[in-house]
Protein backbone atom coordinates (compact mmCIF):
# COMPACT_ATOMS: atom_id res chain seq x y z
CA UNK A 1 0.00 0.00 0.00
CA UNK A 2 1.50 3.28 -1.10
CA UNK A 3 -0.67 5.88 0.62
CA UNK A 4 0.97 8.15 3.17
CA UNK A 5 -1.60 7.15 5.79
CA UNK A 6 -0.85 3.48 5.31
CA UNK A 7 2.88 4.15 5.63
CA UNK A 8 2.21 6.02 8.87
CA UNK A 9 0.33 3.00 10.18
CA UNK A 10 3.16 0.69 9.18
CA UNK A 11 5.64 3.01 10.88
CA UNK A 12 3.59 3.00 14.06
CA UNK A 13 3.47 -0.77 13.99
CA UNK A 14 7.25 -0.93 13.64
CA UNK A 15 7.84 1.49 16.51
CA UNK A 16 5.44 -0.12 18.93
CA UNK A 17 6.35 -3.67 17.92
CA UNK A 18 4.64 -6.19 15.71
CA UNK A 19 2.98 -8.98 17.60
CA UNK A 20 4.21 -12.48 16.84
CA UNK A 21 1.27 -14.85 17.18
CA UNK A 22 0.92 -18.62 17.01
CA UNK A 23 4.64 -19.15 16.16
CA UNK A 24 5.79 -18.29 12.65
CA UNK A 25 6.84 -21.29 10.57
CA UNK A 26 9.03 -20.70 7.53
CA UNK A 27 7.91 -22.49 4.40
CA UNK A 28 9.79 -23.60 1.31
CA UNK A 29 6.59 -23.70 -0.72
CA UNK A 30 6.50 -21.73 -3.95
CA UNK A 31 5.04 -18.24 -4.03
CA UNK A 32 2.21 -19.24 -6.34
CA UNK A 33 -1.30 -18.39 -5.17
CA UNK A 34 -4.77 -19.09 -6.50
CA UNK A 35 -5.23 -15.44 -7.38
CA UNK A 36 -2.87 -12.56 -6.63
CA UNK A 37 -4.89 -9.67 -8.03
CA UNK A 38 -4.47 -6.49 -5.99
CA UNK A 39 -6.95 -5.28 -3.43
CA UNK A 40 -9.05 -2.31 -4.40
CA UNK A 41 -8.77 0.34 -1.68
CA UNK A 42 -12.16 1.93 -1.17
CA UNK A 43 -11.27 5.07 0.83
CA UNK A 44 -8.30 6.77 2.52
CA UNK A 45 -6.68 5.01 5.44
CA UNK A 46 -7.81 5.95 8.94
CA UNK A 47 -4.86 6.76 11.20
CA UNK A 48 -4.64 4.76 14.42
CA UNK A 49 -4.55 6.59 17.74
CA UNK A 50 -1.86 6.43 20.40
CA UNK A 51 -4.32 4.58 22.65
CA UNK A 52 -5.00 2.04 19.89
CA UNK A 53 -1.30 1.39 19.28
CA UNK A 54 -0.55 1.08 23.00
CA UNK A 55 -3.38 -1.40 23.53
CA UNK A 56 -3.15 -3.53 20.40
CA UNK A 57 0.62 -3.56 19.80
CA UNK A 58 1.73 -4.56 23.29
CA UNK A 59 2.65 -8.12 22.28
CA UNK A 60 -0.53 -9.68 23.64
CA UNK A 61 -3.91 -10.81 22.37
CA UNK A 62 -7.24 -10.00 23.97
CA UNK A 63 -9.12 -13.11 25.12
CA UNK A 64 -12.76 -12.88 26.21
CA UNK A 65 -14.89 -15.81 27.30
CA UNK A 66 -18.68 -15.95 27.34
CA UNK A 67 -21.43 -18.15 28.74
CA UNK A 68 -23.37 -19.23 25.66
CA UNK A 69 -27.01 -20.23 25.27
CA UNK A 70 -27.22 -21.29 21.65
CA UNK A 71 -30.47 -21.79 19.75
CA UNK A 72 -30.34 -24.95 17.63
CA UNK A 73 -32.93 -27.55 16.54
CA UNK A 74 -35.73 -25.64 18.24
CA UNK A 75 -34.08 -25.67 21.69
CA UNK A 76 -31.50 -23.76 23.72
CA UNK A 77 -28.17 -25.52 24.28
CA UNK A 78 -25.59 -24.32 26.81
CA UNK A 79 -21.96 -23.85 25.85
CA UNK A 80 -19.05 -21.44 25.79
CA UNK A 81 -17.84 -18.83 23.30
CA UNK A 82 -14.44 -17.13 23.08
CA UNK A 83 -13.44 -14.03 21.10
CA UNK A 84 -9.71 -13.75 20.39
CA UNK A 85 -8.57 -10.40 18.99
CA UNK A 86 -4.96 -9.91 17.97
CA UNK A 87 -2.99 -7.72 15.56
CA UNK A 88 -0.66 -9.20 12.99
CA UNK A 89 0.95 -8.42 9.64
CA UNK A 90 -0.88 -9.82 6.63
CA UNK A 91 0.43 -10.64 3.17
CA UNK A 92 -2.14 -8.94 0.87
CA UNK A 93 -1.25 -11.01 -2.20
CA UNK A 94 -1.23 -14.51 -0.74
CA UNK A 95 -3.79 -13.34 1.82
CA UNK A 96 -2.19 -15.17 4.72
CA UNK A 97 -0.35 -14.16 7.89
CA UNK A 98 3.04 -12.75 6.86
CA UNK A 99 6.08 -14.77 7.89
CA UNK A 100 8.39 -11.79 7.59
CA UNK A 101 8.46 -7.99 7.38
CA UNK A 102 7.66 -6.58 3.92
CA UNK A 103 6.91 -3.05 2.77
CA UNK A 104 3.52 -4.08 1.42
CA UNK A 105 2.36 -6.04 4.47
CA UNK A 106 -1.03 -4.89 5.74
CA UNK A 107 -1.55 -4.52 9.50
CA UNK A 108 -4.79 -6.30 10.42
CA UNK A 109 -6.83 -6.82 13.54
CA UNK A 110 -7.76 -10.49 13.46
CA UNK A 111 -10.74 -12.02 15.22
CA UNK A 112 -10.92 -15.74 15.92
CA UNK A 113 -14.47 -16.31 17.19
CA UNK A 114 -15.24 -19.75 18.62
CA UNK A 115 -18.40 -21.41 19.88
CA UNK A 116 -18.67 -24.83 21.50
CA UNK A 117 -21.94 -26.44 22.61
CA UNK A 118 -23.64 -29.82 22.72
CA UNK A 119 -26.86 -30.82 20.99
CA UNK A 120 -27.94 -33.93 22.84
CA UNK A 121 -25.09 -36.44 22.73
CA UNK A 122 -22.94 -34.77 20.09
CA UNK A 123 -20.82 -31.60 20.14
CA UNK A 124 -20.67 -28.58 17.86
CA UNK A 125 -17.39 -26.70 17.37
CA UNK A 126 -17.45 -23.48 15.31
CA UNK A 127 -14.65 -21.07 14.47
CA UNK A 128 -14.69 -18.00 12.24
CA UNK A 129 -11.52 -16.02 11.47
CA UNK A 130 -11.75 -12.49 10.10
CA UNK A 131 -8.75 -10.44 8.94
CA UNK A 132 -9.67 -6.75 8.90
CA UNK A 133 -7.25 -3.87 8.06
CA UNK A 134 -6.57 -1.53 10.98
CA UNK A 135 -6.64 1.25 8.35
CA UNK A 136 -10.42 0.72 8.36
CA UNK A 137 -10.61 1.66 4.68
CA UNK A 138 -11.75 -1.54 2.96
CA UNK A 139 -13.60 -4.77 3.54
CA UNK A 140 -11.98 -7.68 5.38
CA UNK A 141 -9.12 -9.03 3.31
CA UNK A 142 -10.11 -12.58 4.17
CA UNK A 143 -12.68 -14.50 6.23
CA UNK A 144 -12.88 -18.22 6.91
CA UNK A 145 -15.28 -20.37 8.88
CA UNK A 146 -15.46 -24.02 9.86
CA UNK A 147 -18.04 -26.08 11.69
CA UNK A 148 -17.56 -29.60 13.03
CA UNK A 149 -20.06 -31.98 14.55
CA UNK A 150 -20.51 -35.75 14.50
CA UNK A 151 -22.40 -35.76 11.19
CA UNK A 152 -19.45 -34.13 9.42
CA UNK A 153 -17.78 -30.79 8.89
CA UNK A 154 -18.04 -27.77 6.57
CA UNK A 155 -15.63 -25.02 5.59
CA UNK A 156 -15.95 -21.63 3.88
CA UNK A 157 -13.22 -19.24 2.72
CA UNK A 158 -13.77 -15.76 1.28
CA UNK A 159 -10.95 -13.78 -0.32
CA UNK A 160 -11.22 -10.08 -1.08
CA UNK A 161 -9.91 -9.64 -4.63
CA UNK A 162 -11.56 -7.98 -7.65
CA UNK A 163 -14.76 -9.45 -6.20
CA UNK A 164 -15.36 -11.65 -3.18
CA UNK A 165 -14.04 -15.08 -4.22
CA UNK A 166 -15.64 -17.88 -2.24
CA UNK A 167 -14.62 -21.51 -1.77
CA UNK A 168 -17.19 -23.58 0.10
CA UNK A 169 -17.06 -27.24 1.12
CA UNK A 170 -19.70 -29.35 2.82
CA UNK A 171 -20.59 -32.97 3.49
CA UNK A 172 -24.19 -32.22 2.39
CA UNK A 173 -24.85 -33.25 -1.22
CA UNK A 174 -27.00 -30.18 -1.89
CA UNK A 175 -24.10 -27.91 -0.84
CA UNK A 176 -21.03 -30.08 -1.63
CA UNK A 177 -18.00 -28.29 -3.21
CA UNK A 178 -18.54 -24.80 -4.63
CA UNK A 179 -16.37 -22.03 -6.05
CA UNK A 180 -18.02 -18.73 -6.96
CA UNK A 181 -17.71 -14.95 -6.70
CA UNK A 182 -20.11 -12.34 -5.38
CA UNK A 183 -20.16 -8.55 -5.48
CA UNK A 184 -18.51 -6.83 -2.54
CA UNK A 185 -20.96 -5.99 0.21
CA UNK A 186 -20.67 -5.59 3.97
CA UNK A 187 -19.74 -8.78 5.82
CA UNK A 188 -21.42 -9.24 9.18
CA UNK A 189 -18.29 -11.01 10.42
CA UNK A 190 -16.11 -7.97 9.62
CA UNK A 191 -18.37 -5.66 11.63
CA UNK A 192 -17.27 -7.38 14.86
CA UNK A 193 -13.74 -6.10 14.12
CA UNK A 194 -14.67 -2.72 12.66
CA UNK A 195 -16.56 -2.09 15.90
CA UNK A 196 -13.35 -2.52 17.90
CA UNK A 197 -11.42 -0.02 15.75
CA UNK A 198 -13.98 2.78 15.51
CA UNK A 199 -17.67 2.13 16.26
CA UNK A 200 -18.58 5.59 14.94
CA UNK A 201 -17.76 4.24 11.46
CA UNK A 202 -20.18 1.32 11.66
CA UNK A 203 -22.76 1.37 8.86
CA UNK A 204 -26.28 2.41 9.90
CA UNK A 205 -29.62 2.52 8.10
CA UNK A 206 -30.66 0.25 5.23
CA UNK A 207 -27.76 -1.93 4.12
CA UNK A 208 -26.94 -5.03 2.13
CA UNK A 209 -25.07 -7.40 4.43
CA UNK A 210 -23.71 -10.93 4.08
CA UNK A 211 -24.80 -12.65 7.33
CA UNK A 212 -22.29 -14.39 9.59
CA UNK A 213 -20.87 -17.49 7.96
CA UNK A 214 -21.91 -19.80 10.82
CA UNK A 215 -25.49 -18.51 10.58
CA UNK A 216 -25.59 -19.22 6.84
CA UNK A 217 -24.32 -22.75 7.50
CA UNK A 218 -26.76 -23.55 10.29
CA UNK A 219 -29.68 -22.20 8.29
CA UNK A 220 -28.47 -23.80 5.03
CA UNK A 221 -29.11 -20.62 3.04
CA UNK A 222 -27.04 -19.17 0.16
CA UNK A 223 -23.97 -17.09 0.88
CA UNK A 224 -24.98 -13.70 -0.45
CA UNK A 225 -25.99 -10.25 0.77
CA UNK A 226 -29.44 -9.78 2.31
CA UNK A 227 -31.37 -6.61 3.06
CA UNK A 228 -30.78 -5.44 6.62
CA UNK A 229 -31.28 -2.45 8.87
CA UNK A 230 -28.44 -1.38 11.16
CA UNK A 231 -28.73 0.89 14.20
CA UNK A 232 -26.21 2.10 16.77
CA UNK A 233 -27.57 3.02 20.19
CA UNK A 234 -25.53 4.54 23.01
CA UNK A 235 -26.71 4.67 26.61
CA UNK A 236 -23.93 6.01 28.80
CA UNK A 237 -21.11 3.52 29.26
CA UNK A 238 -22.73 0.84 27.10
CA UNK A 239 -23.54 0.86 23.40
CA UNK A 240 -25.50 -1.62 21.29
CA UNK A 241 -25.15 -2.32 17.60
CA UNK A 242 -28.22 -3.96 16.10
CA UNK A 243 -28.68 -5.74 12.76
CA UNK A 244 -32.14 -6.80 11.61
CA UNK A 245 -32.74 -9.03 8.57
CA UNK A 246 -36.50 -8.93 7.79
CA UNK A 247 -36.49 -11.75 5.21
CA UNK A 248 -34.43 -13.99 7.49
CA UNK A 249 -36.54 -13.23 10.56
CA UNK A 250 -33.30 -12.56 12.43
CA UNK A 251 -32.07 -9.84 14.79
CA UNK A 252 -28.54 -9.55 16.21
CA UNK A 253 -27.63 -7.16 19.06
CA UNK A 254 -24.00 -6.69 20.10
CA UNK A 255 -23.39 -4.96 23.44
CA UNK A 256 -20.02 -3.25 23.97
CA UNK A 257 -18.32 -0.61 26.08
CA UNK A 258 -18.78 2.84 24.59
CA UNK A 259 -15.27 3.93 25.55
CA UNK A 260 -12.06 2.55 24.03
CA UNK A 261 -11.15 -0.29 23.56
CA UNK A 262 -14.86 -0.89 22.91
CA UNK A 263 -14.69 -4.41 24.34
CA UNK A 264 -17.66 -6.67 23.74
CA UNK A 265 -19.86 -7.47 26.74
CA UNK A 266 -22.20 -9.96 25.10
CA UNK A 267 -24.78 -10.42 22.40
CA UNK A 268 -28.25 -11.73 21.65
CA UNK A 269 -29.52 -13.21 18.41
CA UNK A 270 -33.23 -13.84 17.87
CA UNK A 271 -34.11 -16.09 14.94
CA UNK A 272 -36.12 -19.10 13.85
CA UNK A 273 -34.55 -22.36 14.99
CA UNK A 274 -35.45 -25.92 14.10
CA UNK A 275 -37.35 -27.50 11.25
CA UNK A 276 -40.96 -28.50 10.64
CA UNK A 277 -43.03 -28.88 13.79
CA UNK A 278 -40.01 -28.20 15.99
CA UNK A 279 -39.33 -24.78 14.45
CA UNK A 280 -39.72 -21.85 16.82
CA UNK A 281 -38.28 -18.41 17.46
CA UNK A 282 -35.47 -18.56 19.99
CA UNK A 283 -32.97 -16.09 21.39
CA UNK A 284 -29.32 -17.06 21.57
CA UNK A 285 -27.49 -15.26 24.39
CA UNK A 286 -23.83 -14.72 25.25
CA UNK A 287 -22.77 -13.11 28.54
CA UNK A 288 -19.18 -12.19 29.36
CA UNK A 289 -17.29 -14.35 31.85
CA UNK A 290 -13.79 -12.89 31.79
CA UNK A 291 -11.47 -10.76 29.66
CA UNK A 292 -7.71 -10.87 29.82
CA UNK A 293 -4.65 -9.94 27.75
CA UNK A 294 -2.17 -12.72 27.08
CA UNK A 295 0.50 -13.91 24.65
CA UNK A 296 -1.50 -17.13 24.61
CA UNK A 297 0.53 -18.75 21.80
CA UNK A 298 3.41 -19.16 24.26
CA UNK A 299 1.15 -20.53 27.01
CA UNK A 300 1.08 -24.12 25.81
CA UNK A 301 2.42 -26.14 28.74
CA UNK A 302 0.37 -28.13 31.23
CA UNK A 303 0.91 -25.49 33.93
CA UNK A 304 -0.59 -22.83 31.65
CA UNK A 305 -3.98 -24.56 31.85
CA UNK A 306 -4.65 -22.32 34.85
CA UNK A 307 -5.43 -19.59 32.32
CA UNK A 308 -8.42 -21.64 31.19
CA UNK A 309 -9.71 -21.56 34.75
CA UNK A 310 -9.29 -17.80 34.81
CA UNK A 311 -11.40 -17.63 31.64
CA UNK A 312 -14.01 -19.94 33.13
CA UNK A 313 -13.44 -22.56 30.44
Amino acid sequence: MKSISRQLILAAVTVVGTIIACSNVKSNASDTAINTSKLEIEKPAQATSEAFNKYWYAGKAELTSFELEQGRYGEIHKGKAVLVYVTEDFNPEKQVKADQQRANNVPVLKLNATKKFYTGVYPYSIMTSTFYPVANNEHAIKATSSMQEWCGHVFTQLNNREKFDVHSYSYFESESDQKFSIDKEILEDELWVKLRIDPSQLPVGSQKIVPAFDVLRMKHIPLKAYEATATLNTSGATSTYVLEYPKLNRKLSINFNTSFPHDILGWTETATSGYGNSARTLTTKAKIIKKLKSAYWSKNSVKDSTLRKKLGL
